[in-house]
Protein backbone atom coordinates (compact mmCIF):
# COMPACT_ATOMS: atom_id res chain seq x y z
CA UNK A 1 0.00 0.00 0.00
CA UNK A 2 1.43 3.37 -1.01
CA UNK A 3 2.05 5.79 1.84
CA UNK A 4 0.62 8.50 -0.40
CA UNK A 5 -2.85 6.94 -0.03
CA UNK A 6 -2.55 7.18 3.75
CA UNK A 7 -1.46 10.82 3.67
CA UNK A 8 -4.40 11.70 1.42
CA UNK A 9 -6.72 10.44 4.13
CA UNK A 10 -4.70 12.35 6.74
CA UNK A 11 -5.17 15.54 4.76
CA UNK A 12 -8.92 14.95 4.55
CA UNK A 13 -9.21 14.19 8.29
CA UNK A 14 -7.09 17.20 9.20
CA UNK A 15 -9.46 19.54 7.38
CA UNK A 16 -12.69 18.29 8.92
CA UNK A 17 -14.30 19.69 12.06
CA UNK A 18 -17.00 17.01 12.28
CA UNK A 19 -16.50 13.68 14.02
CA UNK A 20 -18.87 11.86 11.65
CA UNK A 21 -16.71 12.91 8.71
CA UNK A 22 -13.59 11.73 10.55
CA UNK A 23 -15.20 8.32 11.15
CA UNK A 24 -16.35 8.04 7.53
CA UNK A 25 -12.82 8.77 6.32
CA UNK A 26 -11.38 6.13 8.66
CA UNK A 27 -13.96 3.59 7.52
CA UNK A 28 -12.94 4.16 3.89
CA UNK A 29 -9.27 3.95 4.84
CA UNK A 30 -9.64 0.63 6.71
CA UNK A 31 -11.67 -0.90 3.88
CA UNK A 32 -8.95 0.12 1.44
CA UNK A 33 -6.12 -1.23 3.60
CA UNK A 34 -4.76 -4.77 3.04
CA UNK A 35 -5.71 -6.87 6.08
CA UNK A 36 -2.13 -7.86 6.83
CA UNK A 37 -1.05 -4.24 7.45
CA UNK A 38 -4.18 -2.78 9.09
CA UNK A 39 -2.33 -2.75 12.45
CA UNK A 40 0.46 -0.63 10.95
CA UNK A 41 -2.08 1.84 9.52
CA UNK A 42 -3.78 2.09 12.93
CA UNK A 43 -0.50 2.73 14.75
CA UNK A 44 0.67 5.34 12.24
CA UNK A 45 -2.71 7.09 12.29
CA UNK A 46 -2.44 7.59 16.05
CA UNK A 47 1.10 8.92 15.65
CA UNK A 48 2.66 5.89 17.33
CA UNK A 49 4.74 2.91 16.31
CA UNK A 50 3.57 0.48 18.99
CA UNK A 51 1.41 0.38 22.13
CA UNK A 52 2.31 2.76 24.96
CA UNK A 53 3.48 -0.06 27.24
CA UNK A 54 6.30 -1.13 24.91
CA UNK A 55 8.14 2.10 25.72
CA UNK A 56 9.17 2.52 22.07
CA UNK A 57 9.67 6.21 21.30
CA UNK A 58 11.19 7.99 18.33
CA UNK A 59 13.34 10.37 20.42
CA UNK A 60 13.74 12.39 17.26
CA UNK A 61 13.31 16.09 17.93
CA UNK A 62 12.83 18.99 15.57
CA UNK A 63 16.55 19.71 15.34
CA UNK A 64 17.29 16.21 14.04
CA UNK A 65 14.39 16.52 11.59
CA UNK A 66 15.77 19.82 10.29
CA UNK A 67 19.26 18.29 9.93
CA UNK A 68 17.73 15.46 7.90
CA UNK A 69 15.85 17.91 5.67
CA UNK A 70 19.03 19.93 5.21
CA UNK A 71 20.89 16.86 3.91
CA UNK A 72 18.17 15.94 1.45
CA UNK A 73 17.42 19.43 0.14
CA UNK A 74 21.07 20.54 0.31
CA UNK A 75 20.21 23.86 1.94
CA UNK A 76 21.48 25.24 5.28
CA UNK A 77 19.54 24.35 8.44
CA UNK A 78 19.01 28.03 9.27
CA UNK A 79 16.99 28.47 6.07
CA UNK A 80 14.72 25.63 7.12
CA UNK A 81 14.41 27.07 10.63
CA UNK A 82 13.42 30.41 9.10
CA UNK A 83 10.69 28.70 7.08
CA UNK A 84 9.41 26.87 10.16
CA UNK A 85 9.10 30.17 12.06
CA UNK A 86 7.36 31.74 9.08
CA UNK A 87 4.62 29.07 8.75
CA UNK A 88 4.57 27.88 12.37
CA UNK A 89 4.73 24.16 11.57
CA UNK A 90 7.67 21.93 10.66
CA UNK A 91 5.59 19.59 8.52
CA UNK A 92 4.04 22.37 6.46
CA UNK A 93 7.43 24.06 6.11
CA UNK A 94 8.90 20.82 4.76
CA UNK A 95 6.07 20.44 2.26
CA UNK A 96 6.49 24.01 0.97
CA UNK A 97 10.27 23.61 0.63
CA UNK A 98 9.89 20.40 -1.36
CA UNK A 99 7.46 22.15 -3.70
CA UNK A 100 9.47 25.35 -4.11
CA UNK A 101 12.70 23.43 -4.80
CA UNK A 102 10.83 21.05 -7.13
CA UNK A 103 12.32 18.03 -5.35
CA UNK A 104 12.16 14.80 -7.38
CA UNK A 105 11.59 11.71 -5.20
CA UNK A 106 13.59 8.56 -5.88
CA UNK A 107 10.83 5.99 -6.30
CA UNK A 108 7.83 5.89 -3.96
CA UNK A 109 7.09 5.08 -0.31
CA UNK A 110 4.93 2.25 0.98
CA UNK A 111 3.17 2.11 4.35
CA UNK A 112 5.23 -0.96 5.23
CA UNK A 113 8.47 0.85 4.43
CA UNK A 114 7.52 3.90 6.50
CA UNK A 115 6.45 1.76 9.45
CA UNK A 116 9.65 -0.31 9.39
CA UNK A 117 11.73 2.86 9.10
CA UNK A 118 10.01 4.45 12.11
CA UNK A 119 10.30 1.21 14.07
CA UNK A 120 14.05 1.01 13.42
CA UNK A 121 14.42 4.66 14.44
CA UNK A 122 12.64 3.92 17.72
CA UNK A 123 14.85 0.89 18.35
CA UNK A 124 18.10 2.73 17.67
CA UNK A 125 19.85 3.38 21.01
CA UNK A 126 23.35 3.82 22.35
CA UNK A 127 26.53 5.13 20.76
CA UNK A 128 26.02 6.28 17.19
CA UNK A 129 22.24 5.98 17.43
CA UNK A 130 21.59 9.63 16.52
CA UNK A 131 23.40 9.33 13.21
CA UNK A 132 21.66 6.02 12.53
CA UNK A 133 18.27 7.63 13.14
CA UNK A 134 19.08 10.47 10.74
CA UNK A 135 20.28 8.03 8.10
CA UNK A 136 17.06 5.99 8.28
CA UNK A 137 14.86 9.08 8.19
CA UNK A 138 16.69 10.66 5.26
CA UNK A 139 16.19 7.43 3.32
CA UNK A 140 12.44 7.95 3.76
CA UNK A 141 12.60 11.65 2.86
CA UNK A 142 14.54 10.80 -0.32
CA UNK A 143 11.59 8.80 -1.66
CA UNK A 144 8.85 11.12 -0.39
CA UNK A 145 6.53 13.49 -2.22
CA UNK A 146 5.76 16.93 -0.75
CA UNK A 147 2.56 15.92 1.06
CA UNK A 148 4.21 12.77 2.41
CA UNK A 149 7.08 14.88 3.80
CA UNK A 150 4.59 16.92 5.79
CA UNK A 151 3.26 13.86 7.63
CA UNK A 152 6.62 12.11 7.93
CA UNK A 153 7.96 15.17 9.74
CA UNK A 154 4.91 15.53 11.95
CA UNK A 155 4.91 11.85 12.88
CA UNK A 156 8.61 11.58 13.70
CA UNK A 157 8.47 14.69 15.93
CA UNK A 158 5.27 13.38 17.59
CA UNK A 159 3.11 16.22 16.29
CA UNK A 160 0.77 14.43 13.89
CA UNK A 161 -2.14 16.42 15.36
CA UNK A 162 -4.94 14.34 13.88
CA UNK A 163 -6.15 13.57 17.41
CA UNK A 164 -7.84 10.29 16.48
CA UNK A 165 -9.04 8.63 19.70
CA UNK A 166 -9.11 4.90 20.41
CA UNK A 167 -12.92 4.84 20.65
CA UNK A 168 -13.18 6.54 17.26
CA UNK A 169 -10.86 3.94 15.71
CA UNK A 170 -12.83 1.07 17.29
CA UNK A 171 -16.08 2.48 15.95
CA UNK A 172 -14.61 2.93 12.47
CA UNK A 173 -13.20 -0.61 12.51
CA UNK A 174 -16.59 -2.04 13.50
CA UNK A 175 -18.32 -0.20 10.66
CA UNK A 176 -15.58 -1.01 8.14
CA UNK A 177 -15.63 -4.79 8.72
CA UNK A 178 -19.20 -5.51 9.92
CA UNK A 179 -21.19 -2.60 8.51
CA UNK A 180 -22.40 -1.50 11.94
CA UNK A 181 -21.01 0.27 14.99
CA UNK A 182 -22.98 -2.04 17.31
CA UNK A 183 -20.04 -4.46 17.46
CA UNK A 184 -17.75 -1.80 18.90
CA UNK A 185 -18.37 -3.15 22.41
CA UNK A 186 -16.76 -6.49 21.48
CA UNK A 187 -13.70 -4.71 20.09
CA UNK A 188 -13.55 -2.44 23.11
CA UNK A 189 -13.60 -5.38 25.54
CA UNK A 190 -10.67 -6.97 23.69
CA UNK A 191 -8.77 -3.69 23.60
CA UNK A 192 -9.35 -3.14 27.32
CA UNK A 193 -7.81 -6.54 28.05
CA UNK A 194 -4.70 -6.18 25.88
CA UNK A 195 -4.19 -2.38 25.53
CA UNK A 196 -2.99 -2.85 21.95
CA UNK A 197 -5.39 -1.37 19.42
CA UNK A 198 -3.22 -2.37 16.46
CA UNK A 199 -3.27 -5.99 17.59
CA UNK A 200 -7.07 -5.90 17.96
CA UNK A 201 -7.38 -4.41 14.46
CA UNK A 202 -5.15 -7.11 12.93
CA UNK A 203 -7.05 -9.96 14.63
CA UNK A 204 -10.40 -8.42 13.65
CA UNK A 205 -9.41 -7.94 10.01
CA UNK A 206 -8.01 -11.46 9.75
CA UNK A 207 -10.26 -13.57 11.99
CA UNK A 208 -13.44 -11.54 12.43
CA UNK A 209 -15.44 -11.06 15.63
CA UNK A 210 -14.83 -14.62 16.84
CA UNK A 211 -11.10 -13.99 16.68
CA UNK A 212 -11.51 -10.79 18.69
CA UNK A 213 -13.58 -12.62 21.32
CA UNK A 214 -10.63 -14.99 21.71
CA UNK A 215 -8.25 -12.23 22.87
CA UNK A 216 -7.35 -13.01 26.47
CA UNK A 217 -5.35 -11.47 29.30
CA UNK A 218 -1.60 -11.98 28.96
CA UNK A 219 1.11 -11.28 31.51
CA UNK A 220 3.20 -8.43 30.10
CA UNK A 221 0.28 -6.75 28.32
CA UNK A 222 -1.34 -4.21 30.67
CA UNK A 223 -5.09 -4.26 31.25
CA UNK A 224 -6.73 -0.85 30.91
CA UNK A 225 -7.68 0.20 34.45
CA UNK A 226 -11.21 0.26 35.80
CA UNK A 227 -12.21 3.75 36.92
CA UNK A 228 -14.55 5.09 39.60
CA UNK A 229 -17.34 7.64 39.51
CA UNK A 230 -17.51 10.15 42.32
CA UNK A 231 -20.18 11.23 44.78
CA UNK A 232 -20.05 13.48 47.83
CA UNK A 233 -22.76 11.97 50.03
CA UNK A 234 -22.54 8.71 52.01
CA UNK A 235 -26.33 8.48 51.87
CA UNK A 236 -26.37 8.54 48.07
CA UNK A 237 -23.36 6.24 47.80
CA UNK A 238 -25.03 3.56 49.91
CA UNK A 239 -28.29 4.01 48.02
CA UNK A 240 -26.44 3.65 44.70
CA UNK A 241 -24.63 0.51 45.89
CA UNK A 242 -27.72 -1.26 47.25
CA UNK A 243 -27.38 -0.21 50.89
CA UNK A 244 -24.06 -1.97 51.47
CA UNK A 245 -20.53 -1.62 50.11
CA UNK A 246 -16.89 -2.46 50.59
CA UNK A 247 -15.13 0.80 51.51
CA UNK A 248 -11.37 1.02 50.95
CA UNK A 249 -8.77 3.68 51.71
CA UNK A 250 -7.93 5.86 48.72
CA UNK A 251 -4.20 6.53 49.00
CA UNK A 252 -2.65 9.60 47.37
CA UNK A 253 0.01 7.59 45.56
CA UNK A 254 0.73 6.17 42.12
CA UNK A 255 -1.63 3.54 40.81
CA UNK A 256 0.50 0.66 39.56
CA UNK A 257 -0.49 -2.53 37.74
CA UNK A 258 2.00 -5.30 38.51
CA UNK A 259 2.47 -8.41 36.34
CA UNK A 260 4.51 -11.42 37.39
CA UNK A 261 5.44 -14.59 35.51
CA UNK A 262 8.10 -16.57 37.30
CA UNK A 263 10.95 -14.16 37.97
CA UNK A 264 9.78 -11.68 35.32
CA UNK A 265 8.03 -8.54 36.53
CA UNK A 266 6.32 -5.75 34.60
CA UNK A 267 5.00 -2.60 36.26
CA UNK A 268 2.66 -0.23 34.42
CA UNK A 269 1.38 3.23 35.29
CA UNK A 270 -2.21 4.42 35.07
CA UNK A 271 -1.34 5.59 31.51
CA UNK A 272 -0.01 2.08 30.74
CA UNK A 273 3.61 3.23 30.52
CA UNK A 274 6.21 0.67 31.55
CA UNK A 275 7.62 1.93 34.88
CA UNK A 276 9.29 -1.30 36.00
CA UNK A 277 12.64 0.49 36.37
CA UNK A 278 11.23 2.94 38.94
CA UNK A 279 10.48 0.35 41.61
CA UNK A 280 13.22 -2.33 41.85
CA UNK A 281 12.74 -2.48 45.64
CA UNK A 282 8.96 -2.93 45.37
CA UNK A 283 9.53 -5.90 43.06
CA UNK A 284 11.66 -7.58 45.72
CA UNK A 285 8.99 -6.94 48.36
CA UNK A 286 6.34 -8.47 46.08
CA UNK A 287 8.45 -11.58 45.46
CA UNK A 288 8.33 -12.19 49.20
CA UNK A 289 4.64 -11.34 49.56
CA UNK A 290 3.02 -13.32 46.70
CA UNK A 291 4.42 -16.67 45.57
CA UNK A 292 2.32 -16.98 42.39
CA UNK A 293 2.06 -15.70 38.84
CA UNK A 294 -0.31 -12.74 39.04
CA UNK A 295 -1.63 -9.40 37.83
CA UNK A 296 -2.49 -7.08 40.71
CA UNK A 297 -3.22 -3.39 41.21
CA UNK A 298 -1.76 -1.38 44.04
CA UNK A 299 -1.05 2.13 45.22
CA UNK A 300 2.68 2.87 45.56
CA UNK A 301 3.44 5.44 48.26
CA UNK A 302 6.53 6.80 49.95
CA UNK A 303 6.60 5.96 53.66
CA UNK A 304 8.60 6.71 56.79
CA UNK A 305 10.03 3.22 57.56
CA UNK A 306 10.31 3.92 61.27
CA UNK A 307 6.65 4.86 61.73
CA UNK A 308 4.93 3.51 58.63
CA UNK A 309 3.51 6.98 58.03
CA UNK A 310 2.54 7.76 54.42
CA UNK A 311 4.33 10.78 52.96
CA UNK A 312 2.88 13.29 50.46
CA UNK A 313 2.49 12.34 46.81
CA UNK A 314 5.18 14.86 45.81
CA UNK A 315 7.79 12.68 47.50
CA UNK A 316 7.00 9.86 45.07
CA UNK A 317 7.78 12.12 42.12
CA UNK A 318 11.49 11.77 42.95
CA UNK A 319 11.18 8.20 41.61
CA UNK A 320 10.29 9.60 38.15
CA UNK A 321 13.84 9.31 36.86
CA UNK A 322 15.46 7.22 34.15
CA UNK A 323 17.76 5.42 36.58
CA UNK A 324 16.60 4.69 40.13
CA UNK A 325 19.69 4.33 42.30
CA UNK A 326 20.39 3.21 45.85
CA UNK A 327 20.08 6.88 46.82
CA UNK A 328 16.45 7.03 45.60
CA UNK A 329 15.59 3.73 47.27
CA UNK A 330 16.93 4.86 50.66
CA UNK A 331 15.79 8.49 50.42
CA UNK A 332 12.28 7.68 49.16
CA UNK A 333 11.36 4.22 50.47
CA UNK A 334 8.13 2.86 49.03
CA UNK A 335 5.37 0.54 50.12
CA UNK A 336 2.62 -1.06 48.07
CA UNK A 337 -1.02 -1.26 49.18
CA UNK A 338 -2.82 -3.84 47.01
CA UNK A 339 -6.49 -3.26 46.16
CA UNK A 340 -7.31 -5.73 43.37
CA UNK A 341 -6.21 -8.92 41.63
CA UNK A 342 -7.05 -9.57 37.97
CA UNK A 343 -5.16 -12.76 37.16
CA UNK A 344 -3.74 -15.65 39.17
CA UNK A 345 -1.75 -18.63 37.88
CA UNK A 346 -3.35 -18.60 34.41
CA UNK A 347 -6.89 -17.72 35.52
CA UNK A 348 -8.64 -14.52 34.42
CA UNK A 349 -10.29 -13.08 37.53
CA UNK A 350 -11.81 -9.96 35.94
CA UNK A 351 -15.25 -11.60 35.58
CA UNK A 352 -15.38 -12.62 39.26
CA UNK A 353 -17.25 -10.22 41.58
CA UNK A 354 -15.29 -7.89 43.83
CA UNK A 355 -15.92 -9.81 47.11
CA UNK A 356 -14.40 -12.96 45.56
CA UNK A 357 -11.38 -11.07 44.27
CA UNK A 358 -10.85 -9.53 47.71
CA UNK A 359 -11.00 -12.99 49.37
CA UNK A 360 -8.40 -14.29 46.88
CA UNK A 361 -6.11 -11.38 47.80
CA UNK A 362 -6.54 -12.11 51.51
CA UNK A 363 -5.62 -15.74 50.83
CA UNK A 364 -2.56 -15.30 48.59
CA UNK A 365 -0.90 -12.14 49.94
CA UNK A 366 1.58 -12.52 52.78
CA UNK A 367 1.41 -9.15 54.52
CA UNK A 368 4.76 -7.53 55.24
CA UNK A 369 6.00 -4.11 56.34
CA UNK A 370 6.21 -2.99 52.71
CA UNK A 371 3.35 -4.91 51.09
CA UNK A 372 -0.15 -4.93 52.50
CA UNK A 373 -3.78 -4.89 51.41
CA UNK A 374 -5.61 -1.59 51.28
CA UNK A 375 -7.61 -1.32 54.54
CA UNK A 376 -11.22 -2.28 53.84
CA UNK A 377 -14.47 -2.33 55.77
CA UNK A 378 -17.92 -3.62 54.78
CA UNK A 379 -20.30 -0.77 55.52
CA UNK A 380 -24.10 -0.45 55.61
CA UNK A 381 -24.52 2.63 57.81
CA UNK A 382 -23.85 6.29 56.97
CA UNK A 383 -22.22 6.96 60.33
CA UNK A 384 -19.83 4.02 59.81
CA UNK A 385 -18.80 5.40 56.41
CA UNK A 386 -18.21 8.84 57.88
CA UNK A 387 -16.11 7.34 60.67
CA UNK A 388 -14.04 5.25 58.25
CA UNK A 389 -13.64 8.27 55.97
CA UNK A 390 -12.14 10.40 58.75
CA UNK A 391 -9.94 7.48 59.80
CA UNK A 392 -8.59 7.37 56.23
CA UNK A 393 -7.99 11.13 56.25
CA UNK A 394 -6.17 10.80 59.58
CA UNK A 395 -3.85 8.25 57.96
CA UNK A 396 -2.91 10.65 55.11
CA UNK A 397 -5.34 9.27 52.52
CA UNK A 398 -7.53 11.25 50.10
CA UNK A 399 -10.73 9.52 51.17
CA UNK A 400 -12.47 6.28 50.28
CA UNK A 401 -13.34 4.17 47.27
CA UNK A 402 -16.68 2.46 47.89
CA UNK A 403 -17.19 -0.74 45.90
CA UNK A 404 -20.25 -2.76 45.00
CA UNK A 405 -20.61 -6.12 46.75
CA UNK A 406 -23.16 -7.46 44.26
CA UNK A 407 -22.72 -10.50 42.04
CA UNK A 408 -22.40 -8.05 39.10
CA UNK A 409 -19.32 -6.31 40.58
CA UNK A 410 -16.88 -7.59 37.94
CA UNK A 411 -13.69 -5.74 37.01
CA UNK A 412 -14.80 -3.50 34.14
CA UNK A 413 -11.48 -2.97 32.38
CA UNK A 414 -11.23 0.48 30.77
CA UNK A 415 -14.66 1.49 32.06
CA UNK A 416 -15.85 4.14 34.48
CA UNK A 417 -19.00 3.30 36.39
CA UNK A 418 -20.87 3.21 39.65
CA UNK A 419 -19.52 -0.16 40.72
CA UNK A 420 -16.72 1.93 42.25
CA UNK A 421 -17.49 5.34 43.73
CA UNK A 422 -14.90 7.79 45.07
CA UNK A 423 -15.82 9.59 48.27
CA UNK A 424 -13.19 12.29 48.70
CA UNK A 425 -14.97 15.03 50.63
CA UNK A 426 -18.38 16.63 51.03
CA UNK A 427 -19.85 19.04 48.53
CA UNK A 428 -21.16 21.98 50.49
CA UNK A 429 -22.69 25.07 48.92
CA UNK A 430 -19.55 25.39 46.81
CA UNK A 431 -17.53 22.91 44.78
CA UNK A 432 -15.07 21.37 47.23
CA UNK A 433 -13.54 18.81 44.89
CA UNK A 434 -11.40 19.45 41.82
CA UNK A 435 -12.01 18.66 38.17
CA UNK A 436 -9.45 17.18 35.79
CA UNK A 437 -10.18 18.93 32.49
CA UNK A 438 -8.61 18.81 29.03
CA UNK A 439 -7.28 21.97 27.36
CA UNK A 440 -9.03 22.34 23.99
CA UNK A 441 -8.60 26.03 23.13
CA UNK A 442 -7.24 29.39 24.17
CA UNK A 443 -8.11 33.06 24.19
CA UNK A 444 -5.54 35.82 23.68
CA UNK A 445 -4.81 38.05 26.65
CA UNK A 446 -5.13 41.80 26.97
CA UNK A 447 -2.88 44.45 28.49
CA UNK A 448 0.24 42.84 29.92
CA UNK A 449 -0.86 39.47 28.56
CA UNK A 450 -1.37 40.73 25.01
CA UNK A 451 0.20 38.36 22.46
CA UNK A 452 -0.03 35.29 24.69
CA UNK A 453 -2.72 33.29 26.48
CA UNK A 454 -5.15 35.16 28.70
CA UNK A 455 -7.33 32.12 29.39
CA UNK A 456 -7.82 28.52 28.32
CA UNK A 457 -10.98 26.70 27.26
CA UNK A 458 -11.39 23.52 29.30
CA UNK A 459 -13.48 20.43 28.60
CA UNK A 460 -14.70 17.22 30.20
CA UNK A 461 -14.83 13.91 28.32
CA UNK A 462 -17.95 12.08 27.15
CA UNK A 463 -17.00 8.42 26.53
CA UNK A 464 -20.37 7.66 24.92
CA UNK A 465 -19.67 10.00 22.00
CA UNK A 466 -15.86 10.10 22.32
CA UNK A 467 -16.02 13.89 22.43
CA UNK A 468 -14.81 16.72 24.66
CA UNK A 469 -17.46 19.11 25.97
CA UNK A 470 -16.72 22.56 27.35
CA UNK A 471 -17.09 23.31 31.07
CA UNK A 472 -15.26 26.58 31.68
CA UNK A 473 -12.73 29.21 30.65
CA UNK A 474 -9.88 29.54 33.14
CA UNK A 475 -7.36 32.36 33.38
CA UNK A 476 -6.50 32.53 37.09
CA UNK A 477 -4.12 30.48 39.21
CA UNK A 478 -1.39 30.57 36.56
CA UNK A 479 2.04 32.04 37.20
CA UNK A 480 4.14 33.64 34.46
CA UNK A 481 6.21 30.45 34.42
CA UNK A 482 3.00 28.46 33.92
CA UNK A 483 2.04 30.57 30.91
CA UNK A 484 5.49 30.03 29.37
CA UNK A 485 5.33 26.31 30.05
CA UNK A 486 1.80 26.08 28.62
CA UNK A 487 2.83 27.92 25.48
CA UNK A 488 5.71 25.47 24.94
CA UNK A 489 3.40 22.49 25.51
CA UNK A 490 0.35 23.68 23.61
CA UNK A 491 1.58 25.53 20.53
CA UNK A 492 2.96 22.39 18.83
CA UNK A 493 -0.61 21.02 19.11
CA UNK A 494 -2.21 24.11 17.57
CA UNK A 495 -4.95 23.56 14.98
CA UNK A 496 -6.40 25.84 12.31
CA UNK A 497 -9.95 24.84 13.22
CA UNK A 498 -11.92 23.18 15.99
CA UNK A 499 -10.96 19.52 16.35
CA UNK A 500 -13.76 17.14 15.22
CA UNK A 501 -13.93 15.56 18.69
CA UNK A 502 -14.62 18.92 20.36
CA UNK A 503 -18.23 19.90 21.09
CA UNK A 504 -18.22 23.65 21.72
CA UNK A 505 -20.59 26.57 21.28
CA UNK A 506 -17.83 29.02 22.17
CA UNK A 507 -15.39 29.98 19.44
CA UNK A 508 -11.81 30.03 20.76
CA UNK A 509 -9.12 32.33 19.38
CA UNK A 510 -6.92 29.29 18.99
CA UNK A 511 -7.78 25.59 19.01
CA UNK A 512 -5.68 22.68 20.27
CA UNK A 513 -5.72 18.95 19.81
CA UNK A 514 -6.96 17.53 23.16
CA UNK A 515 -3.94 16.08 24.93
CA UNK A 516 -3.14 18.07 28.11
CA UNK A 517 -5.11 17.64 31.35
CA UNK A 518 -5.04 20.26 34.13
CA UNK A 519 -6.54 20.17 37.62
CA UNK A 520 -9.11 22.95 38.04
CA UNK A 521 -11.06 24.08 41.09
CA UNK A 522 -13.89 26.62 41.32
CA UNK A 523 -16.77 28.05 43.30
CA UNK A 524 -19.70 25.98 42.03
CA UNK A 525 -21.30 24.30 39.06
CA UNK A 526 -24.14 26.25 37.46
CA UNK A 527 -26.46 26.04 34.45
CA UNK A 528 -24.82 27.65 31.43
CA UNK A 529 -26.10 28.83 28.04
CA UNK A 530 -22.62 28.60 26.50
CA UNK A 531 -21.07 25.35 27.79
CA UNK A 532 -21.93 21.98 26.24
CA UNK A 533 -21.25 19.69 29.23
CA UNK A 534 -24.61 18.10 30.11
CA UNK A 535 -26.40 20.06 27.40
CA UNK A 536 -30.14 19.39 27.65
CA UNK A 537 -29.63 16.69 30.30
CA UNK A 538 -30.43 18.78 33.39
CA UNK A 539 -32.23 21.73 31.77
CA UNK A 540 -33.59 22.56 28.33
CA UNK A 541 -31.12 24.48 26.13
CA UNK A 542 -28.59 24.67 28.95
CA UNK A 543 -25.34 22.97 29.84
CA UNK A 544 -23.26 22.98 33.03
CA UNK A 545 -20.42 25.44 33.63
CA UNK A 546 -17.92 26.04 36.44
CA UNK A 547 -18.02 29.47 38.10
CA UNK A 548 -14.85 31.27 39.24
CA UNK A 549 -12.46 28.58 37.98
CA UNK A 550 -8.83 28.50 39.07
CA UNK A 551 -5.83 26.36 38.08
CA UNK A 552 -4.56 24.47 41.13
CA UNK A 553 -1.00 24.32 39.77
CA UNK A 554 -1.22 20.59 39.11
CA UNK A 555 -0.49 19.32 35.60
CA UNK A 556 -2.12 15.87 35.28
CA UNK A 557 0.57 14.39 33.05
CA UNK A 558 -0.39 10.96 34.41
CA UNK A 559 -3.71 11.23 32.59
CA UNK A 560 -4.67 11.01 28.95
CA UNK A 561 -7.36 13.44 27.78
CA UNK A 562 -9.80 10.51 27.82
CA UNK A 563 -9.08 10.19 31.56
CA UNK A 564 -10.45 13.67 32.24
CA UNK A 565 -13.50 14.10 34.47
CA UNK A 566 -16.49 12.76 32.56
CA UNK A 567 -19.66 14.57 31.60
CA UNK A 568 -21.71 12.16 33.73
CA UNK A 569 -19.54 12.83 36.79
CA UNK A 570 -20.11 16.56 36.43
CA UNK A 571 -23.86 16.05 36.02
CA UNK A 572 -23.91 14.00 39.25
CA UNK A 573 -21.83 16.64 41.04
CA UNK A 574 -24.23 19.36 39.89
CA UNK A 575 -27.26 17.39 41.12
CA UNK A 576 -25.55 16.79 44.45
CA UNK A 577 -24.87 20.50 44.84
CA UNK A 578 -28.51 21.30 44.20
CA UNK A 579 -29.69 18.80 46.81
CA UNK A 580 -27.28 20.13 49.42
CA UNK A 581 -28.28 23.74 48.72
CA UNK A 582 -31.96 22.86 49.10
CA UNK A 583 -31.29 21.05 52.39
CA UNK A 584 -29.34 24.09 53.69
CA UNK A 585 -32.20 26.41 52.71
CA UNK A 586 -34.74 24.22 54.51
CA UNK A 587 -32.52 24.08 57.59
CA UNK A 588 -32.28 27.90 57.65
CA UNK A 589 -36.10 28.15 57.49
Amino acid sequence: MEYQILTQFYSRIEKTSRRTEMINSLVQLFRQTPKEIVDKVVYLSTGKIAPEYTGLEYNFGEKLAIRSLSRILKIPSHEIEKKVKEVGDLGEAGRLLYESLNFKPEGYLTVEEVYEGFLNIAKAVGIGSQEKKIRIFTSLLRKARAQEVKYLLRTITERLRLGIGENTILEALAIAFTGSSTNRDILERAYNLCSDIGYVARVFAGKGLEGVKGIKIEVGRPIRPMLAERMGSPVLILRKLGGRCGAEYKYDGERVQVHRKGDEFYLFSRRLENITHQYPDLIEFLKEAIDHDFIIELEAVVIDPSSGEVKPFQELMHRKVKYVTRYHILKYPVAGFIFDILYLDGEDLTLKPYPERRKILERVVKRTERVDLVPQRVIDKVEDMESFFYQAIEESCEGLVCKSLSSESVYQAGKRGFLWIKYKRDYKSVLADTLDLAVIGGFWGKGQRRGTFGSLLMACYDPDTDTFKTVTKVGTGFTEDDFKKLEEMLMPRKLNHKHPRIDSILSADIWFEPFLVLEITGAELTLSPVHTCGWGKVASSRGIGLRFPRFTGRYRLDKKPEDATTEQEIIEMYKMQRKIKVSFQKAEL
